[in-house]
């Protein structure tokens, strides 16, 4: 809005406001007295642009600023939640593993866990809840990730962990909070219809996306459908914080229901031809990482597992010369999930021809 207010238009302005008949040619007082005030003018025309521009919701408005916009709206940005899990230790009979023991991945940068409860390990091995030290999506690892154990009982107990961790998400991006923003403004939500249900479910730490499903159940029943930010079924704790939230705020004689996303798992396996020296293992692990942001982008959006899209994120990785017989969930067609699911990855079994 302000591009013209150059140093030089404002300048030239001021000359021409300034008495004709004294000298105004480069160089001379008038002409060095007003440059230094132009400049410094022009500088605040610029800064009037950054606070015109910042002063509405927008993808290229600075965090801090739209953290701002968006509390004139009672919205608050939501913090990074810590990835969930068991992990299983194995040591001597009798053996004590007491809660708050730490646990780490062994890469170069290692992930820690912290255990939450006390395990007692009186057949030699004991299961145990854990979570991340640190809230973010950094702490969603997969199975066998967790092989370390920190403080006094190194080398004496060993870790593991047989299932994923999940459920860890960084802080709400600009991105998110924005749609949040634009969710409030641009679809009203009132009198307890559908939007406002969403509003409710949204604004809980750790949800990703929710889907309502009104009178799902005759008249005065409304189902929400959960989904936690790393497009898993969430936790039981963020579940019991949504119907917590949505009781507090539903209209009277409404009768909610709020459920995890459940999750099915899409098996993948197939006969594969490599480029030589390529490791079957970093093929694997690189589709099954591909397969998964496919499967997040698609969760609560669309229920078709499309068979050719898969393919496609095989056939995209470079090592992968040509395939033979790859099947989803043991057939080579499309996979419809329910609308309160969620597809996620399975076992991914590929081979060498």
């Amino acid at each position: 809005m302000y591009e013209q207010q150059t140093k030089k238009a404002i300048l030239q302005r001021m000359l021409d406001a300034s008495p004709p008949d004294i000298d105004q040619r480069p160089g001379s007082v008038t002409f060095d007295l007003l440059s230094p005030a132009a400049i410094e003018l022009a500088q605040a025309y610029i800064e009037l642009d950054n606070v015109l521009r910042s002063g509405f919701a927008s993808p290229e408005q600075p965090s801090r600023y739209l953290d701002l916009r968006v509390a004139e709206m009672g919205l608050s940005r939501l913090a990074s939640v810590k990835a969930v899990g068991r992990v299983t230790f194995t040591a001597p009979k009798g053996t004590i593993v007491p809660a708050g023991t730490v646990v780490s991945t062994d890469d170069m940068a290692p992930i820690f866990y912290v255990t939450t409860e006390q395990a007692f390990l009186e057949n030699g091995t004991a299961t145990v809840d854990a979570e991340a030290r640190e809230g973010g999506a950094a702490g969603n690892v997969a199975v066998g990730r967790i092989r370390l154990i920190q403080g006094d009982l190194t080398g004496i107990v060993s870790v593991g962990n047989e299932n994923a961790f999940k459920n860890g998400s960084d802080a709400e991006s600009d991105e998110a909070l924005l749609q949040r923003y634009y969710d409030r403004v641009r679809r009203p939500a009132t009198s307890g219809n559908a939007w406002h249900y969403r509003q409710w479910a949204m604004e809980v730490k750790g949800v990703g996306d929710v889907k309502v499903f009104p009178v799902w159940d005759g008249n005065g029943t409304v189902k929400l459908a959960l989904l936690s930010s790393d497009k898993r079924e969430p936790s039981d704790e963020t579940v019991n914080n949504v119907r917590k939230a949505v009781e507090e705020r539903r209209p009277v004689g409404a009768c909610v229901t709020v459920v995890p996303a459940k999750e099915d798992a899409v098996a993948v396996s197939a006969k594969l031809k490599l480029e030589p020296g390529a490791d079957l293992e970093e093929v694997k692990a690189q589709f099954a990482a591909n397969l998964e942001a496919h499967l997040a982008d698609l969760a609560f959006r669309d229920p078709v597992v499309r068979y050719i899209r898969v393919l496609g994120l095989l056939l995209g990785i470079e090592s992968v010369v040509d395939f033979k017989d790859m099947t989803l969930n043991g057939g080579e067609e499309n996979l419809t999930i329910l609308e309160d699911h969620v597809a996620v990855v399975g076992t991914v079994n590929f081979s060498v021809i």
